[in-house]
């Protein structure tokens, strides 16, 4: 049955030739622009869920390498008929709903965060007694990052009934975040997946309204006057452990970065916490009042300062 073909590098704005680096960075930036907690328009969380389903493949060499089989000569929204023998032989669907598209379960079938199950006949009538590892997602706030500890989490697997046929099941575990963890971490549950097989889980941090996190550093952006970024100023800084007074050197440009040591993400036991990495930004104020014009006009008369050279 045909579908309808996804361009997963146009979705993320990439080239096909992008490295996994210029992928990753641009599925952050998507993500957070388009995550249904920051953006309230119509029709972002389809996107977000759009964004989220090209990064499973891109992410991955192998699935990556399998949908670049399909060549670049598709274009977004054509009907696609996958070719002789892509699927391995004919799949049963145990619907359900999910988070990703009819386009993704034709090429990859179903796993994931939300996805279908979806069960080949050599597994229903020949191999549904054995282990499967499965693999998934989990998104946490940046705050369950910086807390750690347990969480519990539920999801849909499949188990071999009685009659020893796969059937679907809803399966919970108890998860420790260990420190150390960031965006893209791996947590290995022994004998958690499907019948007995491994649940290997694939951290996601959401995106937030005010840190934006590079390995176990977080970023956030300052505003600061012009008067400020010229003669220096103490300046209070929201981090995570609460607020701080940081000191603006005189003369600081916009774009200049500061850093915050220890402020960021916890690394393993022993090891120093990432920091905070502050990013300058100078606000100029949109209207004037008659004595900041005066002021200002006189500055600009009396110094010899030319940005140009």
């Amino acid at each position: 049955m045909a579908v309808s073909y996804k361009d997963y590098y146009e979705i993320l704005g990439v080239a096909r030739t992008a490295s996994q680096d210029e992928i990753r960075k641009a599925y952050r930036k998507l993500a957070k622009e388009y995550h249904p907690d920051v953006n309230k328009d119509s029709g972002a969380g389809e996107k977000y869920k759009e964004i989220n389903e090209a990064y499973e493949v891109l992410k991955d060499p192998e699935k990556r390498g399998k949908y670049d089989t399909l060549g670049p000569g598709w274009r977004q929204g054509q009907d696609f008929t996958p070719p002789p023998g892509w699927g391995g032989g004919v799949r049963m669907d145990f619907g359900g709903g999910g988070d990703f598209s009819d386009f993704f379960q034709t090429l990859f079938g179903g796993f994931g965060g939300g996805a279908r199950t979806t069960v080949s006949m050599e597994d229903m009538f020949f191999g549904g007694g054995r282990g499967r590892d499965q693999e998934m997602t989990l998104e946490l706030s940046l705050e369950d990052v910086m807390k750690g500890g347990a969480r519990t989490i539920s999801f849909e697997t499949t188990e071999p009934g009685p009659d020893g046929r796969l059937r679907r099941a809803q399966k919970t575990v108890n998860v420790n975040l260990p420190s150390g963890v960031t965006d893209g971490s791996r947590i290995r549950l022994k004998g958690k997946g499907a019948g007995g097989g491994d649940l290997f889980l694939v951290l996601r941090i959401a995106p937030d309204s005010v840190y934006t996190v590079e390995g176990y550093d977080l970023v956030s952006t300052l505003r600061v006057s012009p008067w400020e970024a010229a003669l220096g100023a103490s300046i209070g800084v929201d981090t995570p452990d609460g607020a701080v007074t940081m000191k603006l050197p005189g003369g600081t440009q916009g774009g200049r970065k500061l850093r915050l040591k220890g402020r960021g993400l916890p690394r393993r036991k022993g090891a120093q916490r990432g920091d905070l990495i502050v990013k300058v930004e100078i606000a100029i104020p949109q209207k004037l009042t008659d004595r900041e014009r005066e002021l200002l006009e006189a500055l600009s008369k009396e110094s010899g300062f030319n940005p140009r050279g």
